[in-house]
This record gives C-alpha cells, structure tokens and sequence, in this order.
C-alpha cells in the first residue's frame, strides 16, 4: 500500500530543510563579504518566519492532523490508530515556541557574525538543521522518530560551538557537549531498546497500551494483559530498568542533577548565540521529548518515575541556586539559573500521570518554560551587547548600565525580575504560582516547600545582578550599535510584557495536555 503523506503536518519542518538547502547553495555561489553574511541571515530570518506562519495556520485550523501512519491493513492490536507524526495543540505550541525563540537567535547571529571571524554559511545551515529536530520532536510519536529528532537538535550544535576557530575555551566547550551528548544518547538507546524489547512497539500509543495491561506483551495469550509483564522473565525489572534509562536520557538534555555539569563550562566556551540556543531550544525540545514518552508512552509506569522526577527536580532547583550564587560571570550565572529553572518546568511532570492532574501539571510545565524562555532570550540578548564592549563579560561589567545604556539595562533588569517571580515581571510571578497550585493539589507539599526556599534563594544572585545595573557607572561601554541585537532585545522584551499584562495567555497554556 502506498503511504500517505499529509504535507501541510509536515510543513514546519520541511521548509527549513529547504531553506537549510538554498542558504548551503547561496553560500557556495556568493562571495564571503559582509553583504553575503547579511543575506545569508535575511534568508534563514525569512525561512523561520514562513514555518512560523506555517505553525500558526495549524494552531488556527484548531484540529489535530497526522501523517506517517500504519496503513489499518497492517495495524495490529487494540491501540488505536498508530502515526508517527502528529500535529495538536501540544504540538504546535512547542513548535511556535521554538520557532519565536529561533527569530531571536537568528538576530543575535547576525550580530554574532557581522565580525567575519565564524564562517555565516555554515553557521546559518547548522542552525536550520538543529530546529528542523527541534520543531519534528514535539510532534513525534514513536520511538525512532523522537530519538533521530533529539540528536539532529544535537548534532549541529557541537559544531556550531566549535566554529569559533583558534578559541580554546569554544573548543574545549564542544568537546564536553560532544562526550554528554553521545553518553546520554547511549543511554537512552539503551532504555528504548529495552522498553521495545518488552512491549514490541515503538509507537507511543500502544507502548502505553502494551505497559498499562490493557494490551498482551509479545508471546503473551489473549486474555493475559496484566500478567504477561508481571510474570514472565523477571520483566517488571526489565520495564523499570528502561523507564529509569530513558528519563536519565533526557535529562542530560535538560542539564537536571545529576547530570547538569557540562552546562556552565559550555555555556561559557560557546558563542552567545549557541549558549542562547542551548538555553531555550534545546532545552525546549528535551522537554517536549521527556513529556512526550513520560505522559504518552510510560504512563502506565508512574509509579516508578513520578517520585525519581519528583526527587530530581528538587535536587536540580537547590544544586542550580546554589551553584548560581557563587558566580562571577554573567554567562555562567545564566547557566547555572538555567539548571534551576529545569527543577521548576519539571516539579508538575512528577504528577502528571494521575487522572486528575494530567493535562493540568502537563500544562503547566509548558506554560512555565514558555515564560522562562521569553526571559532567558531577553537576558542573552543584552548579555550579547555587552559582551562586545566587555569580552570577560562579569557582572561587574554590568555596572551603572541603566545609566550608559538605559534601554538594555532596562530590558535586562525587566527580565531578571521576570526569572526571579517579582513585580512588575508578573509573567514569572503568574508561572511560579501555577506550578506552586499543580503541585500542591497533587499532594507533593514538600516538594512546594523545596521550591518555595529555592525561590528565596534564587531572589539573591537576580537582585544581586540587578542591582549593579543601577549602581554608579563602571568603565565598560557599549560598543557600537547593532541593530539585530536590539532587535532580539525588544521581541523578546515583547514576549515577556506580553505574558505580564494578558495572565489569560498563561491560562490557555496550561489547558495543553500531551497525547500519543
């Protein structure tokens, strides 16, 4: 039978691969000069905005459309309908997240690589590729797909951290994110394979079908849902031993304890871009990957990862403040702030398996790292700025910087109220609430007391920042101008005002749910 391929589902997608193809042609054709440089981010600039449009005309067609499905003539069992690429609500808000926080990395490159020193072409390619993974993972719904999506968001990445040639730390930086990236592949496969070992599946959907009793495991006899895992071979330990694999897979993605320490050291050795880009998109698509298998696919088996999420988040908030405090940089401190926010997005995944708080804590989550995105855009992106004039970038640096340049110490002030949950930076407030409400009305008191402390820790190091932006002026001053720069500055600004006066947004976030 011949497969049926919905081309307006993959849509998003596709379109960056294209414009990926054109920028690698143009860069082949046109002479490396300042022009060629700037065309080659107003291609890339222009090929996010039409996935972008693309993402939107699906969230408004307002139904869910699948593509890459088994014909029904070969699909077995009772699971449903089996497609590997799906686009709901869930799917579309991950993916317009990815493609609004890309418009802001693009213009940081352009300003990144106005210098000469980074070759454009193969900096805007990489980039394409690496959010042709990030918009494919959210709507991936079996195994294969999810892990081939996560590692095109991770591949490129190395390279892009390495294309700063003759700078030891860039160097030094892809190696680590090289070694993390290709131990936490291995150890995902090595939980896929044992989680397809037992079910038989890949799909999500029958997966959580096969590992809830509902359907017979491979060899199991009609009749025998529930005892086929529970008897034969030893494999509930086998189904623990994956689901444990998979989640600790993910969370070297996410840089949540104990997995978090490649994070400062790349953070600070990339680009500003790539460290912006590690920041929000690929944060955002290991999420989207851990929701997804968690809620969709191993749904079955909360009780064994609902208190190991619950465990880690509280570890990763503390190990992330803490480490947060003692910095003396700027990017490091956006780094080990980032660790911290991870604890936050994942506190409600802990109980989203339970009926009655599925969709609620799955939405919140999404909601939460929507936010947190829009403020980490903002920060990197005066981070950037000031990294021209300043090439150590401390927070000494940042010194009287509302005075020398009031509009980005404004925007940065803005956005480090926002992570920190302070008026006027209501959005971060609103999310700290909702994670704090999901939390509680699931019964994980202490898991809300754990946050809460966190929370009054990380109010030092953000106020301690902040206020070197009002302090008497130091020597630093901002280079030049760049206008992409400030560009990325206001949208992000925008985003961040956006959420800050309209809670609703807030709302309809948290009303998402991931489905397989």
């Amino acid at each position: 039978m011949t497969q049926q391929i919905d081309y307006f589902v993959i849509a998003p997608p596709l379109a960056l691969a294209v414009v990926a193809g054109l920028v690698l042609l143009l860069d082949v054709f046109l002479p490396a000069t300042t022009r060629t440089r700037t065309t080659l981010g107003l291609v890339t600039l222009a090929g996010v905005v039409v996935a972008l449009g693309f993402v939107i005309a699906q969230a408004a067609g307002g139904t869910s459309r699948a593509t890459f499905c088994v014909p029904p003539d070969l699909a077995t069992g009772g699971a449903g309908t089996l497609c590997s690429f799906v686009a709901d609500r869930f799917t579309t808000a991950f993916a317009g997240l990815v493609l609004v926080a890309a418009l802001v990395v693009v213009l940081m490159s352009m300003t990144e690589l106005a210098g000469g020193g980074i070759p454009a072409g193969e900096w805007y390619f990489l980039l394409l590729c690496t959010l042709v993974g990030a918009v494919t993972l959210p709507a991936s719904r079996d195994l294969v797909m999810l892990v081939v999506a996560l590692e095109l968001v991770s591949l490129p990445v190395f390279a892009l951290t390495a294309l700063k040639r003759y700078d030891g730390r860039a160097s030094e930086a892809a190696v680590k994110l090289f070694v993390v990236s290709v131990v936490s592949t291995a150890v995902m496969l090595f939980g896929v394979s044992l989680l397809y070992g037992v079910s038989g599946a890949v799909h999500l959907s029958r997966l959580a079908a096969v590992l809830s009793g509902r359907l017979p495991a491979p060899g199991a006899a009609a009749g025998t849902h529930s005892t086929a895992l529970e008897t034969a071979h030893g494999l509930p330990a086998v189904v623990t031993v994956g689901v444990v694999l998979v989640a600790a897979g993910f969370a070297f993605k996410i840089a949540a304890v104990p997995f978090h320490s490649w994070a400062a050291d790349v953070y600070q050795g990339a680009p500003v871009p790539v460290a912006a880009l590690l920041s929000v998109i690929s944060k955002a698509a290991g999420f989207a990957g851990l929701i997804l298998v968690l809620v969709a696919g191993l749904a079955g088996q909360s009780s064994t990862w609902g208190p190991v999420i619950a465990v880690i988040s509280a570890l990763t908030m503390t190990v992330g403040n803490l480490l947060a405090m003692r910095q003396r940089s700027a990017v490091r401190m956006l780094a080990w702030s980032s660790v911290a926010q991870s604890g936050y997005i994942l506190a409600p995944l802990s109980i989203a398996a339970t009926a009655a708080t599925s969709q609620a804590a799955t939405g919140t989550s999404v909601a939460y790292l929507v936010i947190y995105a829009a403020m980490n855009l903002g920060a990197f992106a005066v981070v950037m700025l000031v990294s021209r004039a300043a090439p150590r970038n401390e927070l000494d640096d940042y010194r009287g910087l509302v005075l020398r340049s009031p509009a980005a110490g404004i925007a940065l002030a803005f956005c480090l109220v926002c992570l920190a949950g302070l008026p006027p930076g209501l959005a971060g407030l609103f999310a700290k609430v909702f994670v704090f409400r999901t939390i509680v009305e699931g019964g994980l008191g202490w898991l809300a007391l754990v946050m809460a402390v966190n929370t009054v820790i990380g109010l030092y190091y953000y106020a301690a920042w902040a206020a070197r932006l009002f302090a008497p002026p130091g020597e630093t001053r901002l280079r030049g101008s760049s206008p992409s720069a400030w560009i990325a500055v206001g949208l992000a600004l925008a985003v961040a005002i956006l959420f800050s006066v309209a809670p609703q947004l807030v709302l309809d976030l948290t009303s998402l749910s991931a489905t397989s």
